[in-house]
């Protein structure tokens, strides 16, 4: 019996730096079957497309425009041309072990599962981006999401990238779009799980995730992923689970100590929930390895992810829950 055929959705913007270990990674997947490559860019200026152009000839590769710039709608462009059975959904920050793609269908098809996809693995190729790594390997820093942390396979609430039959794709609708421009991932599962189907987790499919290099980019993802889960809460009606209140809880907290603060000059409580917090951030970057310094940086990258995450939570709550709705799209998909 053949291999069923794999299209690999790639949605692309600015990648220069990454592309090249992402698809020299994805040449070397030993998968017996058919895999082509669809390629989103969002109007790249920075020569990824003179990257993608030197590809074209080793790879079974389509490169499409996303006008839109948005992830989510870059995928469901790549979905609209995909003519694989089984779709793969990739990033540019990843490379993917040689047997990422044979393990991932493996899954999916041996399984009940709508959708299969595998760990998070972090690996920072500067110092600040080495500390981000190790901080995301705390559950005390980045959360208790089982596609961080997981050692043996399990059913879960979503999973980093994923596999999936593009037939059950299609009949959901795709990829939803938010205004954060994040969280599409999590809302495609999300809507599965709803309807009683299964997203599996095998810790098997093994890839490397390049994590943000400067303190400003990783405050701005996690700004949107914060942002991103209120707008879920708003157009699903509820979370997939009650992870995001704990950095919210923290921003709020620090507001109101800090009013009570200025309005009746008692600090203890700020002081207080200072101290705890420096607790935990020492504890989430307990498995740095890089000195004192690189503890230090693992440290103030936590920080940063707690503080991002839950202010752009709270952004996004203050936003109007109608705002957000009518501002959820999902392109329609037409079959090749």
């Amino acid at each position: 019996m053949s291999e069923p055929s794999v299209t690999v959705l790639l949605p692309v913007l600015d990648e220069a730096a990454h592309i090249d270990a992402c698809l020299e990674s994805l040449e070397a997947q030993d998968y017996a079957g058919r895999i082509s490559i669809v390629v989103a860019d969002g109007g790249s200026t920075d020569g990824t497309l003179d990257h993608l152009a030197k590809w074209a000839p080793r790879l079974d590769l389509l490169v499409l425009d996303n006008p839109t710039r948005v992830q989510s709608a870059g995928l469901n462009v790549a979905v609209g041309a995909a003519t694989g059975e089984i779709l793969v959904r990739t990033d540019a920050h990843t490379t993917y072990a040689p047997d990422y793609i044979r393990r991932s269908v493996d899954a999916l098809v041996t399984s009940d599962a709508v959708a299969v996809g595998g760990r998070l693995t972090p690996e920072g190729h500067s110092a600040f981006g080495e500390a981000v790594a190790a901080a995301m390997t705390s559950p005390l820093a980045i959360g208790p999401a089982r596609f961080h942390h997981a050692d043996t396979p399990e059913k879960v609430d979503t999973v980093y990238l994923g596999a999936f039959r593009r037939d059950d794709l299609l009949t959901l609708g795709g990829f939803r779009s938010f205004p954060s421009g994040a969280v599409e991932d999590a809302d495609l599962y999300f809507r599965w799980r709803r309807q009683g189907r299964k997203v599996l987790l095998d810790p098997s499919i093994r890839s490397i995730y390049r994590p943000r290099e400067t303190p400003k980019a990783l405050a701005r993802q996690f700004y949107r992923y914060g942002q991103g889960k209120a707008e879920m809460l708003y157009v699903n009606g509820r979370w997939p689970s009650w992870r995001p209140a704990a950095p919210l809880g923290l921003i709020l907290a620090i507001i109101a100590f800090s009013v009570l603060g200025v309005v009746v000059g008692n600090w203890w409580p700020l002081v207080a929930l200072a101290g705890l917090w420096a607790i935990v951030l020492a504890a989430a970057a307990i498995s740095a390895t890089m000195g004192l310094v690189g503890w230090l940086r693992t440290i103030g990258a936590a920080a940063i992810m707690h503080l991002a995450y839950g202010a752009g939570l709270l952004r996004g709550l203050l936003r109007r829950p109608a705002s957000a709705r009518r501002a959820v799209t999902s392109p329609p998909l037409t079959p090749p």
